[in-house]
């Protein structure tokens, strides 16, 4: 297992002003997000490691398990399932941590930032999969400091599996850990990817108002997310394992995109059933 990667190299050249800038909102938010990829560009060599390692467990048959709590939800929708995805990750997305668009009363946001900060949620979570060391982690927190999320990331440490951690590097520092020990998502993952965004994420500052507005990780972390999987399907190709990719009628016809999908969804069955077939307390039917 490898070390945590901080990437300090170049993150301490990205800089964002904290205060109003000359350009209007628009021109500043874009502006902003022209840096936040030129971090993500930097980090060519951290990202195909960490597709490399996603590629082997996809070859082995296996999943790259994907977590994220909160918006970093996004990011794990973002890799799988959607147009120009592809079935070998496991998109872990617990409704009580992230289902709180109604933002107050049940189901609210109160309840899922307490809940995000639980300890021993994670094990619950993972406990419904029988892991193995051919599979791979991706865990996703913009700051890097929620109980849940670190925990899932040490987890799969502790079980052999190389770990990803896709945080705000420079939020993250700033950050306090909600941990008692401290310990933070860097701190549990083989490799760090960094969105690129500021400390706090908001990027723009407007006169008359004391707080920025506009985040950029979601700008970084699709990138980042998009960047793995555009270099994963090239290592499974290079492999004689293209990736069926789910497409839209508009590129392939409406017959061979549905033959895609059905093809697609059921390779994603076939992986996730390995997950579930010896876990836990052994049966009768885990024997057979």
């Amino acid at each position: 297992m490898h070390g945590p990667a901080h990437n300090d190299g170049f993150l301490k050249n990205t800089t964002f002003a904290k205060r109003p800038s000359h350009m209007n909102p628009i021109q500043d938010y874009l502006q902003k997000c022209q840096q936040i990829l030129r971090t993500v560009a930097a980090q060519e060599a951290q990202i195909q490691t960490a597709a490399r390692w996603f590629a082997d467990s996809i070859l082995a048959g296996r999943m790259v398990h994907v977590f994220g709590s909160g918006h970093s939800r996004i990011m794990v929708e973002e890799m799988w399932p959607r147009y120009g995805s592809f079935p070998g990750f496991n998109p872990i997305v617990e409704l009580s941590l992230t289902f709180h668009n109604l933002v107050v009363g049940a189901n609210g946001q109160r309840q899922a930032m307490f809940l995000e900060n639980v300890p021993g949620l994670a094990a619950r979570i993972l406990r419904n999969f029988d892991l193995s060391r051919q599979d791979s982690a991706l865990i996703i927190s913009s700051s890097g400091t929620n109980v849940v999320p670190v925990e899932m990331a040490e987890i799969f440490q502790q079980t052999g599996i190389q770990t990803v951690g896709l945080l705000t590097q420079q939020h993250s520092e700033k950050s306090a850990s909600k941990r008692t020990d401290g310990k933070k998502l860097g701190d549990f993952s083989d490799l760090v990817l960094d969105t690129g965004a500021p400390v706090g994420d908001a990027m723009v500052y407007l006169p008359g108002l004391d707080t920025p507005v506009a985040p950029g990780s979601t700008v970084g972390g699709a990138a980042l997310i998009n960047c793995l999987k555009a270099e994963i399907a090239r290592l499974l190709i290079e492999a004689g394992r293209p990736p069926k990719v789910l497409v839209a009628a508009a590129i392939t016809g409406a017959q061979r995109a549905t033959e895609l999908f059905e093809a697609a969804y059921d390779e994603h069955a076939h992986r996730l059933a390995k997950l579930y077939a010896h876990v836990g307390t052994p049966s009768y039917v885990s024997k057979g």
